[in-house]
């Protein structure tokens, strides 16, 4: 598990940022569009991102399954 957790939203672009770790990687789809996964080389999870956090379509919770493995 993480030490640190570094939360990030921007109002504007409605876009919520959780980041576990500020290693160098790369973004990756999850089943949930307006979800990414921030991962290593090794595919261990840095963060995630969510698109359009404020207005959930149809007012339901936003879920994703993050597959890559645990940090």
């Amino acid at each position: 598990m993480a030490e640190h957790v570094k939360i990030w939203f921007d109002a504007d672009g409605d876009f919520l940022e959780v980041t576990f770790s500020e290693a160098p990687g790369y973004m990756i789809e999850t089943d949930n569009d307006a979800v990414m996964e921030r991962v290593d080389m090794q595919g261990n999870i840095l963060g995630f991102s969510v698109m359009g956090v404020s207005k959930p379509a149809g007012k339901k919770a936003i879920e994703a399954d993050l597959f890559a493995k645990a940090a």
